[in-house]
């Protein structure tokens, strides 16, 4: 209501109008927290990919799609042809890299891509302060990491099983019997997708982690790809000077290698770099173990982090 005065010489009588302005009560359904996690989520995916968003957003994250699936498409490629030049089942017999090797082919590749994109889902909300506005009632602090996890870990998980489907398909067309190929494999594709959602899990919630101690994405990739790229080297050097017990553990930090034993564990088949490294002959379970302790620990620090947070 808006209310006009109107003077008239000295002495002015009051004059009110009403004006109806069209304000409404809300009467759709009220969605609750379910609808914010949601949001939160959907938007965690479209940053992750950079849709919505000019070319330069778009660039990184799928020119490491690209590369990841490029890398499928290549051992497909070199399969298929060496089948073709030296009968049926040549690049089995000649151990060439197949859905076992991929994930270790491609780990530091993921490292990468996970410790580039993964800091766009919390340094920008938190150095632009957007953070405050997600966390008004009834969304929680809770709520926000756990969908930027989840919308991060879908990419991740989306983008290992995407260059699976792309090493399946390719050695398929590249067998001379496709139909026969995969009614021999099939049991692969549950292999494949269970380790790439471990390797997604634990590249996502440490890359996650990182990000959420800085406001600054070049210093969050920067440190855990220099985490990555100096504790391996050094791990693998110092272990193969010791012997026993001691260089088993010592190998067990090679934190690039932690998913890639789970992954040696879902095929039965130990990759080349694990199975040279003295953690290979420790136990399954004390393997399982140590990957679990890698990604629910870090976990658990950040959902700390993040808690407890008020806008």
């Amino acid at each position: 209501m808006t209310t006009t005065t109107e003077r008239t010489g000295s002495r002015a009588p009051d004059q009110g109008a009403v004006y109806d302005i069209g304000y409404r009560s809300y009467s759709g359904p009220r969605e609750g927290r379910h609808r914010a996690r949601l949001a939160v989520f959907k938007n965690g995916v479209r940053t992750a990919l950079g849709l919505g968003r000019g070319a330069r957003a778009k660039a990184l994250s799928w020119l490491f799609i690209t590369i990841l699936a490029g890398l499928a498409l290549i051992m497909a490629m070199v399969a298929g042809a060496v089948n073709r030049l030296g009968g049926p089942g040549t690049a089995e017999q000649i151990n060439l890299p197949t859905h076992s090797d991929y994930y270790e082919s491609a780990s530091f590749i993921l490292l990468i891509f996970a410790a580039v994109v993964a800091p766009e889902l919390l340094c920008r909300d938190r150095r632009d302060r957007v953070i405050d506005l997600y966390l008004v009632r009834p969304l929680t602090g809770s709520d926000y990491i756990l969908a930027r996890w989840t919308a991060f870990l879908s990419v991740m998980t989306g983008v290992c099983w995407l260059a699976q489907f792309i090493l399946l398909f390719g050695l398929a067309m590249g067998d001379p019997a496709p139909g026969t190929y995969l009614r021999e494999h099939w049991l692969d594709v549950p292999r494949f997708l269970a380790a790439g959602l471990a390797v997604s899990a634990y590249t996502t919630t440490l890359a996650m982690l990182t990000a959420s101690f800085t406001t600054r994405r070049a210093f969050a990739a920067v440190f855990l790809v220099g985490l990555f790229a100096i504790t391996g080297p050094f791990i693998t050097g110092l272990a193969s000077e010791l012997e026993g017990a001691a260089a088993q553990w010592i190998s067990m930090f090679n934190l690039m290698e932690i998913p890639v034993h789970v992954n040696d564990m879902i095929f039965g088949d130990a990759a080349g770099s694990t199975g040279a490294a003295s953690a290979g002959s420790l136990p399954n379970p004390v393997r399982l173990a140590w990957y679990f302790a890698w990604t629910l620990v870090p976990g658990a620090i950040l959902w700390l982090r993040y808690r407890r947070l008020t806008p």
